[in-house]
């Protein structure tokens, strides 16, 4: 309970909260019924003051925790001197949180946005242009490949391109010049790049909303090498993959020869041409993105031609820069190596353990549970997802037969653990009732 409810005396009922919710909100997430007031570190906590593990991160936007103190100083100190002037002026902070930003993961130039769906527009907007203005393409002919089980948001252009059938279904007519290709299939991308009016392609290191799909080792590596072949722009969407989630800065260092240990971009054959962030960014206080690439691929922008009112405001500015300043003091990414590492050796044990449990699998602090196929028409993904709301554990399902595990980054050793312990009772109870 909340101190301003304590003080009043008022006892909060959480499914009068939840009726009013879906009476006055819009129905488009299926969301676990609890309510949460606060958070703290990998913790979150509901009305009546009961302490659950986040394991689902905000779809990894809180890799650095729940209000962590730092960001929350930066963007408290921020809103009391300036929040927002729009770019039709300077401001004090852009330039060099730009620089910053540019500098970590060596680009030239950065753009930032708001949201996640926002930046992948952005990146689309740029590669068209470019195909456009570099490689001579007719005027409304650039084609941008993507794949199969993709998600890069929810816009009209990007569902467009999305293979969900939810997503799609009577939001048409879709947006043309796109090809889908399966993931993780070098011999179609191959022979999809041939076509002269290929601008880019567009692709998750590791898909998320897909179940956390891992491509083969040398998938990206070959991407990059056919893009540049090809004079194709290669854009790498790691909104979910990226700042530390996966046990590296970005999903495509785990890709690199270096197997995890760098702590940048090093491996220049693994440079998308486009990167695109977002999520973790801000670590969770506030919709920041942003598209990273050189000046010959930003410039095609000019003034009028992209823009957005928030874009790179002063808060966004100091926010991002704090949250990624703590992923790098506080070691984060080695942190999620090891979790993620522990995390898979104990799921390992209970996917023997469980029929119903088909495999685990992940990378870092991004990884699933799948069930066994043939449960899937009951959604026992959902109910699993019920009984370890029970034991204090909040993840949610992907697809009808998949749970992701995505907890804060600053998760230690000894919290993991307990975590684990509480899943595999929730496993054990669940084995009970199907």
């Amino acid at each position: 309970m909340s101190e301003s409810n304590k003080e009043r005396g008022k006892k909060i009922d959480p499914h009068a909260i939840i009726r009013q919710t879906t009476r006055y909100i819009a129905q488009n997430y299926d969301s676990l019924p609890v309510v949460l007031s606060r958070g703290e570190g990998p913790f979150l906590y509901d009305v009546e003051g009961r302490q659950y593990f986040d394991f689902l991160s905000a779809y990894s936007a809180v890799n650095q925790g729940h209000v962590h103190p730092e960001i929350r100083d930066a963007l408290m100190d921020q809103v009391s001197r300036l929040s927002l002037v729009s770019r039709a002026f300077h401001h004090d902070l852009l330039g060099e949180s730009a620089a910053f930003i540019s500098n970590l993961f060596e680009y030239e130039k950065v753009l930032m946005m708001n949201t996640g769906a926002e930046a992948v527009e952005t990146a689309l907007k740029l590669a068209r242009k470019w195909g456009y203005e570099y490689k001579k393409i007719p005027e409304n002919q650039v084609r941008i490949i993507v794949c199969q089980g993709n998600f890069h948001g929810r816009t009209s252009t990007i569902v467009s391109f999305s293979t969900d059938k939810l997503a799609r279904t009577r939001f048409g007519p879709p947006m043309p010049g796109f090809e889908i290709i399966p993931y993780d299939d070098i011999p179609s991308l191959e022979k999809s790049l041939k076509h002269p009016h290929v601008a880019a392609f567009l692709v998750e290191p590791i898909q998320g909303e897909a179940g956390v799909c891992i491509p083969s080792d040398d998938y990206l590596s070959k991407v990059a090498t056919l893009c540049k072949k090809h004079q194709v722009l290669w854009i790498a969407d790691e909104i979910q993959t990226g700042l530390g989630r996966v046990g590296s800065w970005l999903g495509v260092c785990g890709h690199c020869t270096c197997q995890y240990s760098c702590q940048r971009l090093t491996e220049s054959y693994l440079r998308p041409d486009l990167l695109v962030l977002g999520k973790a960014l801000s670590g969770g206080m506030y919709p920041i993105s942003a598209v990273l690439a050189d000046a010959h691929l930003m410039d095609v922008l000019s003034p009028g031609t992209h823009g957005s009112t928030f874009g790179g405001n002063p808060i966004a500015c100091r926010v991002a820069r704090t949250a990624l300043e703590v992923i790098k003091k506080e070691n984060l990414i080695k942190k999620a190596r090891e979790r993620g590492s522990y995390f898979r050796e104990r799921m390992q044990k209970m996917v023997h353990k469980h029929e119903f449990l088909k495999e685990v699998r992940g990378r870092g602090l991004l990884n699933a549970l799948v069930l066994q196929n043939e449960q899937v028409e009951e959604n026992l993904a959902y109910k699993l997802c019920l009984s370890l709301k029970e034991q204090g554990i909040l993840a949610k399902d992907t697809r009808k037969n998949i749970i992701r595990f995505a907890p804060p980054l600053v998760i230690s050793q000894e919290q993991m653990i307990e975590a684990c312990d509480r899943i595999a009772k929730a496993l054990r109870s669940f084995q009970k009732l199907i």
